[in-house]
Parts: C-alpha cells; structure tokens; sequence
C-alpha cells in the first residue's frame, strides 16, 4: 500500500545525507578559516559604517527592499525526481500530505534565512531609529507570516505553465512584500497593515479559487528542483568530484579572441583545451567574475591598507583553490587521453593558465586601491598578489593536485 509519509521521509531524508556529504568537502578546514577572516573583517568594518549613518539616513526603505526580495525568493523542495513523472503522476491526489511536508521544510529552511538576514539588518535600523532591538522579534513574527504567504502563493503559481504568470507573480509579490516591510519598519498604523494584509489574502484567494479545478505540472516542478540541485552540485563541484553534475557550456564566440593567441603546437594542446573549458564553462569563468567583482569593492572600500592587502591574497586564495577542479574536468572523457602529447605539458598548460587568471585578478585588485590615490599600497597588493600566486600555482597547487 502507498505511503507517502515514508515516501516523503525517504526522499527528504536521502537529500540531507546527499547535501551534507557534499557540504563536508566544501567547508574544509581552509575556507572555514578564511570565512571566518571575511566574517569578522566585514562585521567590523560594517559597524563602523553605521556608526557614520545620521538619523536621515533611508533605513526602511533599505531594509525593506533586502527584505522584500528575500521574502519574495519562496521556492518549495518538492524532492521530486524525474521518475516520478511516471510513477507518481497517477497518485497525485495521495500526496497532499507530502508537499504539505515539504511547504514545511522548506518554511523551516527559508525562515531561517530570513532570521539571519533579519539580524544582519537590524543595527542599522536600531541606530537610525533609536529604537534599539525591543522590535527584533515582533518584526520577525510578521514577516515569517509573510514569508509563509509566499510560499502558499509560489505553490499554487506552479499550477500554472504560463511564464507571465510567473513573471507578473514575482513582481507583484515583490513590490506588496516590500510595501507592507517599510511600513512595518516605519511603525505606521495598524489599519493601514491591515488592509495590505487584506490585499495580500485577497490575491491568494484569487489563485486558490482558480486554481482548485487543476492539475499539478509535473514537468516544472521536476525541472525546477533539477535546475536547484544542478546550482548545488556546481557548487560541490568546485571542491570534490560530483557524478551527478551535468555539464553546461556556452558558446561566448565574443572570447574567442583571447584563445586565438595560444599556438597550434604540440606543448599547447593542454593549454588550448583548458583555456577553452574555463572560458565557456560558467562554473570556472563565473566564479572567477564574481570573487574578482566582490573582492574589488570589498577592497575599494577597506581604508586600512594592510587589511586590503590581506582580503587581496584572501580572494585570491579562493579563487585559485576553487579552480583546481578545472584539472580534473576531462578525466571522464577518453578521447583526452588519446592525444599523443607528453603527460608534463599537461601539467605546465594548467599552472599557466592558473597563474594567468591569478595574475589578472592580482592586477585588477591594484588598479582599484590605485584609484582610490593608495599608490604604495597598490604596488604592493601587486607584489603580494604575485608573489602569493607563484607560491600557490607552483608549491601548493602542485602538492594539491598530486594527492
């Protein structure tokens, strides 16, 4: 007889086993410590930004537009696998009981979220406002209700195939979640909550009613927790080998002239495969794009120079480590290890294709402290920068890859 109790529990239960194993190879020892650097380094410097904000400054506004895309951003985990389009299909009537499960979890998960966000914010509306923190738990009461109103309406959003739907949905969550955090935030009057909060009943009712005559889409909730657990596994990816991954590539024709310039010769070949792979892949390229962007403003605005030395080597650091993987990314593939080209260029392609992006990303973090008129501390974030990432392609890298 079915069960969807147990059969919830078994797919929920095999999703935390399966994100945990991974989660183990991702917060190892060495980015736990580094993480810990940023945490501390951003919590210090960010206290001493809102020491410098005056009581004009537009905290709710703020608050309630980070608030409002966190609380809007309500997926439900289905765990649903592609199977299931066949086999659960014919039972959908049973499984109420299920995706109610996992509208809970998944509440669980995203209220926890928006807890911490919630927190993070919070110092600045307590210095702006002088009302301290007396309002910290009254504030996260209601906006888990939101938070659990945006997760009713994303479920009966998926009833439908349309994209306008979803389109039109997004925004108007949006915009009502973000009118009734600032008005929330500003204290206003209760009456005026309440008749957003009718608003918001009313457009829920509205989809319930509509949707009460159809049938669940299959297709898009299967491919929807594909495309979230793909982002996971790229993720993971990046630490350890993930079976599950499937590899997505894009073309990026416009890159082609940075390629152009690797000769056609034997010694080169490694080098044209991994320069081509990082470039169309958006695992290797897109890592390196976002660590290079967030570590140059976070640059940018550290005044203590030696601190932007230190986060220089730190975003270096992790890009580098997290572009190891790129070694192994054709181990799978057998015609690679037909080519007729000595083992050792395959090994001096990848630690100069590695020192290559290193050194781009060592010379962006100098010419963004050299704007800001710093010029002995940019030569030296370029000195730092290389220096650190010899070390680390040749010493480092080169152990790491061996073991």
């Amino acid at each position: 007889m079915f069960d969807e109790k147990k059969l919830w529990k078994n797919r929920a239960g095999g999703r935390m086993k399966d994100l945990g194993r991974y989660l183990r190879y991702i917060f190892n020892g060495h980015l736990v410590i580094v993480l810990l650097f940023l945490i501390g380094t951003a919590a210090f410097y960010y206290q001493k930004w809102i020491e410098t904000l005056s009581t004009d400054f537009p905290a709710e506004l703020i608050l309630a537009v980070i608030i409002g895309f966190f609380a809007t951003y309500s997926p439900v985990y289905n765990f649903l696998l592609e199977a299931d389009r066949v086999f659960l299909l014919p039972l959908e009537e049973k499984l109420k009981g299920y995706f109610l499960r996992s509208g809970i979890a998944s509440f669980v998960f995203q209220g926890y979220i928006l807890l911490m966000v919630l927190a993070v914010l919070m110092p600045i509306y307590a210095h702006v406002s002088n009302n301290g923190f007396s309002s910290f738990i009254p504030f996260l009461a209601v906006l888990l209700i939101v938070k659990c109103w945006n997760l009713a309406i994303t479920w009966k959003i998926n009833y439908y195939v349309e994209l306008s739907v979803h389109r039109w949905d997004i925004v108007v969550r949006f915009f009502l979640n973000a009118a009734f955090s600032y008005l929330l935030f500003k204290q206003a009057n209760v009456i005026i909550l309440f008749i957003i909060a009718l608003i918001m009943c009313l457009y829920y009712y509205s989809f319930s009613a509509r949707t009460k005559k159809m049938g669940l889409k299959w297709d898009q909730l299967i491919d929807q927790e594909e495309k979230r657990m793909a982002s996971f596994y790229r993720l993971a990816n990046m630490f350890t080998d993930v079976p599950k991954l499937k590899d997505t590539v894009k073309r990026r024709k416009w890159l082609d002239l940075l390629i152009s310039r690797v000769s056609f010769s034997q010694d080169k070949t490694y080098l044209y495969l991994f320069s081509r792979t990082f470039l169309r892949s958006s695992d290797y390229l897109g890592l390196f794009l976002r660590l290079t962007v967030i570590g140059a403003l976070g640059i940018y605005f550290i005044s203590f120079g030696l601190g932007q030395i230190l986060l220089s080597v730190l975003f270096l650091y992790l890009t580098g480590f997290q572009l190891l993987p790129l070694w192994n990314h054709h181990q799978n593939k057998l015609w690679v290890d037909i080519y007729p080209v000595a083992s050792k260029y395959k090994t001096a392609s990848f630690h100069f294709l590695l020192m290559i992006i290193l050194t781009i990303q060592s010379i962006v973090f100098a010419l963004f402290i050299l704007v800001k008129g710093e010029m002995f501390i940019s030569l030296l974030t370029l000195f730092a920068g290389l220096a650190f990432s010899y070390i680390f392609v040749y010493f480092y890298g080169k152990n790491r890859l061996k073991a």
